[in-house]
């Protein structure tokens, strides 16, 4: 059961999400990429796509629970676009304009976002077989900021409605639960004459919108890392516009009680590191070099980004006020990478024949190939299921892990080993040419080969031996 300590790490991974480029570097209105916002999880009124002014209306996600005798709690989040208005006094009243100064500081009129979170309730799954609906009001509003005698903000939200699907349907062994977030908000009904049909419907849209699923008494199954007897089942599963992924506990191997529907590529189980002292809200880039960047600003610079937007001032404040340690922190962390929990799901070991890197003598360059004669990729091995993996060996490749897109492109496919490395930090990677790719001889010549861990091999027969080859 995910505690206390591993909600707090999933809604961090939740936010990060939620904000992932809100506000870019350098962080002020007027720079080029700021001006292009919510790009992710955007759910746009209905009629918005239609008229090629807003985004689809809904998203979809459909994922498996081992066992039918529990209950599902879903948790909808959103950021809401709040317009923030600048507006200057004079004899006439307040009107509105682009920078508002008082005192030395300026506020511009800019779109800010306030977030939504709707706990949906706690459903049995035995409920679910029917389908059932839930209706999400969201309203709007105002808030006034008085900033003294010559001027104020003023912040406006705009209503939205949602709807929210939810059916369990029974397949084999598993349940499968699909949810879908529709934005029921027509934009016909809530433009307005003198604001452009683009702005309106962000306004009534839901931005950065994902799902946090909490299972009580049951689990769910990995889509990216299934055990093996739910795999027809996950072949199933749907999606449109997210995908879920496991977020709580580890527990049994390819299950958890938490799952994320992100509109992110994410893989299971997704963290953000400890060392990170607050979001930048751009989550593929590297917080030391976007920190040093920030503190290199301008003073001008800093000023326009803290008149932007309240979390770009909070961003700049906070790294301005870095110290030393705090830096120190962000420059790297060694960590092992086989620490998993002791038991049954602990990952195998694999060494080269060999060992790892050797010590190499003080008087010859770390780099220099005469340091090193021990590792010899050529001609190293690997066992992988009780099978020697060497230089000419078949595999098929099965990639996991942490597998990008391309990765998964080769899935199943036949592969020749060319190359078993050991790395620094005790791992081993099996370099690989495709059988089937027109170029392997021209790869294999230069060296250009594809790399999968042991446990994303399997080995296979000789090559007479293949049931392609056979006439």
């Amino acid at each position: 059961m995910t505690g206390i300590d591993d909600l707090a790490r999933v809604r961090t991974v939740a936010d990060a999400v939620l904000y992932e480029g809100y506000l870019l570097y350098p962080y002020r209105s007027t720079s080029s990429k700021n001006r292009s916002r919510w790009q992710f999880g955007v759910l746009g009124p209905d009629g918005a796509a239609d008229r090629g002014v807003g985004e689809e209306t809904a998203m979809h996600v459909e994922c498996l629970l081992d066992g039918d005798d529990g209950v599902v709690e879903p948790v909808l989040r959103f950021l809401q676009l709040q317009v923030r208005t600048a507006e200057a006094r004079d004899a006439d009243g307040f009107h509105a304009v682009p920078e508002l100064v008082v005192a030395d500081r300026s506020w511009l009129s800019w779109d800010e976002a306030v977030e939504v979170e709707v706990p949906l309730g706690a459903f049995a799954i035995a409920d679910l077989a029917a389908g059932m609906s839930r209706t999400v009001p969201v309203p709007g509003g105002a808030d006034v900021e008085e900033l003294g005698p010559t001027g104020r903000l003023v912040r406006t939200r705009f209503p939205l409605r949602a709807r929210v699907d939810l059916r369990a349907t029974r397949v084999g062994d598993a349940i499968r639960i699909a949810i879908e977030v529709r934005n029921t908000t027509r934009l016909d009904e809530v433009g307005e004459p003198e604001v452009p049909a683009r702005e309106s419907a962000i306004r009534h849209s839901l931005v950065g919108a994902h799902l946090l699923l909490v299972a009580r008494g049951t689990r769910f199954v990995s889509l990216l890392e299934t055990p093996e007897r739910f795999t027809a089942a996950t072949a199933g599963c749907r999606q449109h516009r997210c995908y879920p992924v496991l977020a709580g506990d580890r527990g049994t191997s390819g299950t958890s009680d938490v799952v994320l529907a992100s509109p992110i590529i994410l893989y299971d189980h997704p963290e953000v590191a400890a060392e990170s002292s607050g979001d930048l809200f751009d989550a593929t880039e590297i917080d030391e070099i976007l920190t040093l960047r920030v503190m290199t600003l301008t003073d001008d610079e800093k000023a326009q980004a803290r008149a932007t937007d309240p979390l770009a001032a909070e961003l700049i404040d906070r790294c301005d006020s870095m110290g030393p340690s705090d830096m120190q922190r962000l420059h790297g962390a060694l960590r092992d990478p086989r620490a998993y929990g002791p038991g049954a799901d602990e990952p195998p070991t694999f060494v080269t024949p060999g060992g790892l890197v050797p010590e190499v003598p003080g008087d010859v360059p770390w780099w220099d190939p005469a340091a090193d004669t021990s590792v010899r990729p050529h001609v190293d091995g690997v066992l992988v299921d009780g099978v020697r993996v060497a230089k000419g060996t078949l595999v098929r490749l099965r990639p996991s892990r942490r597998a990008d897109a391309q990765d998964l492109f080769f899935a199943g496919q036949i592969a020749r080993v060319a190359t078993v490395h050991a790395d620094v930090d005790g791992g081993t990677h099996v370099g690989v040419v495709l059988v089937d790719d027109p170029a392997a001889e021209l790869h294999d010549w230069y060296g250009r080969y594809l790399y999968f861990a042991p446990d994303e091999v399997e080995p296979l027969g000789p090559v007479d031996e293949r049931e392609e080859n056979r006439s």
